[in-house]
């Protein structure tokens, strides 16, 4: 079995860009299958499930090899995000196997709930629904009680890593001094061996060269310079919470999947569950601190949960009386335009799906 699992590493190493791509190109095609056959999206939503668990044990190894190697050295600095993840996953194991189980989660609850449609009825689904967001709940407050910090999504570090710049097992580090000399002094370039040739006569009457302007060489310098966030050590890129609003704002986050999917196994009718989580998710916002400019990490995250609440539009009451006929007409209206009715068809294709299935837009 180890022999197999190093034989795999050694393949994915030597192979990592084309797999990347591969992985990229399937999940495409992952979003164009539903509609096309029976039981498509079934079909579609298990290789997406795949690829994602694939994809994650890709990132591990890649990870793992990467942090073994004394020659790596990465062009680009890793994201704010990965360097806090990974910081907290090499400190603590609970937070790194509960990311990963949340993780986990995530990637293939969709599938579970097709499974459960077509096998169960629709209050066991929802039964097994709130068994999967109450274990989701368990996972994030545990994760917040070990970090106690906001959390970030996802938990676990994305892959930044260049496929290009991973050395292989043959090659020598270009960062490293040679062992031995060379035995000859390396060859003149060609464009340096004839220097004879003179220089073109300058003419006084000549246009000179336009003067180089300060703001461009500033806008080129800025993204290259260090801010605040880059020298930080990794634990340190979000605050930890220190009063009481700050630790409601974030429980309330949690658990506002939970109480959905709850009061949707009692009434799915009324708009009830849509009003109550509206709700959570308003008064979380209000009590959330303050977070300074220099905070980039804990912006970028607020800014995402904050893009998150354009979902309302295709949740509950919402979806059925204002969006989806929206969109429903908008397709239908585009259905006969040449370019713009593969598009149209493939809308009418997931309004469907929207309908049926509570994780395609569940919070």
């Amino acid at each position: 079995m180890t022999a197999s699992l190093a034989y795999y590493e050694s393949f994915l190493l030597k192979n990592v860009s084309a797999i990347s791509t591969l992985e990229s190109s399937l999940r495409t095609f992952t979003w164009l299958l539903p509609g096309r056959f029976k039981d498509a999206e079934l079909a579609s939503e298990a290789l997406s499930a795949s690829l994602n668990m694939i994809s994650m044990y890709h990132d591990t190894l890649l990870a793992r090899i990467v942090q073994s190697d004394p020659r790596y050295r990465p062009l680009i600095p890793f994201s704010l995000h990965t360097r806090f993840t990974k910081a907290w996953a090499d400190k603590n194991s609970r937070y790194k196997w509960a990311a990963r189980l949340l993780e986990t989660i995530r990637f293939t609850e969709l599938f579970i709930e097709m499974g459960m449609r077509r096998k169960v009825s629709t209050k066991n689904r929802y039964r097994g629904i709130i068994v999967l967001e109450i274990i989701k709940a368990i996972l994030r407050l545990m994760l917040l009680r070990i970090t106690r910090r906001p959390l970030l999504s996802p938990p676990i570090p994305e892959r930044d890593i260049d496929p290009t710049t991973l050395p292989s097992s043959t090659e020598t580090s270009p960062t490293l001094a040679p062992s031995s000399l060379p035995s000859s002094l390396p060859a003149t370039p060609e464009h340096l061996k004839n220097n004879r040739v003179p220089l073109p006569q300058h003419s006084p009457l000549a246009v000179p060269p336009p003067p180089r302007s300060d703001v461009s060489i500033q806008e080129y310098l800025l993204p290259k310079a260090l801010t605040t966030s880059a020298v930080k050590p990794p634990l340190s890129l979000v605050r930890s919470f220190s009063s009481p609003p700050e630790w409601l704002s974030e429980v309330l986050y949690i658990l506002r999947p939970l109480v959905y999917a709850t009061m949707l196994f009692s009434d799915r009718k009324s708009n009830r569950p849509l009003i109550t989580i509206l709700t959570m998710e308003f008064v979380s916002r209000s009590l959330r601190r303050n977070v300074p400019p220099s905070a980039s990490l804990e912006r970028s995250e607020y800014a995402r949960r904050d893009r998150d609440m354009l979902w309302y539009l295709f949740r509950g009451t919402i979806w059925q009386s204002y969006t989806r006929p929206k969109t429903a007409h908008l397709a239908e209206s585009f259905s006969t335009t040449p370019i713009l009715g593969l598009f149209a068809t493939l809308i009418q294709d997931w309004i469907p799906l929207i309908d049926e299935y509570h994780y395609y837009t569940a919070p």
